[in-house]
């Protein structure tokens, strides 16, 4: 039997080129990925307002079915999860509301719907006004309303 004086141990971590090339492929990989992920942020938030602006139809529609009318400017889409107490009061206002989870989504951007009613463009316009918040504007700043969804 052998017994040696100098023992050779290898510790578990990791040499400083070994750290250096995975951060290099990581880095790589990031770079190539990021730019298509970033890009898409804004078509999804547009995407969630028009399917949230057609959820909101389904949902004033049913009101009508029930009640035969819409509600007003002044009762808004709150009515939608709240039986109006002024203006034309409903008649068979459906118990829990109509819009899930008894809320009124807001759009991509966070910011509330504009409803009128009776709309410039048919019963109600019912209307996001965009990245910017304000009305009109180009690309992600443009409205989004219901009576130009794509």
């Amino acid at each position: 039997m052998k017994i040696s004086c100098y023992s050779r141990q290898r510790s578990g971590g990791f040499t400083l080129l070994e750290v250096i090339v995975v951060v290099f492929i990581l880095s790589l990989l990031a770079a190539i990925v990021a730019p298509k992920i970033i890009g898409r942020t804004d078509d999804a938030r547009i995407t969630e307002t028009q399917i949230q602006i057609k959820n909101i139809e389904t949902a004033l529609k049913l009101f009508k079915l029930d009640n035969g009318f819409y509600p007003s400017t002044d009762q808004g889409i709150l009515s939608l999860i709240e039986e109006p107490a002024t203006g034309r009061v409903p008649a068979k206002y459906r118990d829990g509301g109509y819009m899930e989870q008894n809320r009124i989504p807001k759009d991509g951007w966070g910011n509330e719907f504009l409803y009128i009613s009776p709309g410039f463009s048919g019963d109600y316009d019912l209307i996001s006004l965009g990245a910017d918040g304000e009305e009109g504007g180009e690309g992600i700043d443009s409205d989004i309303s219901n009576w130009n969804l794509e």
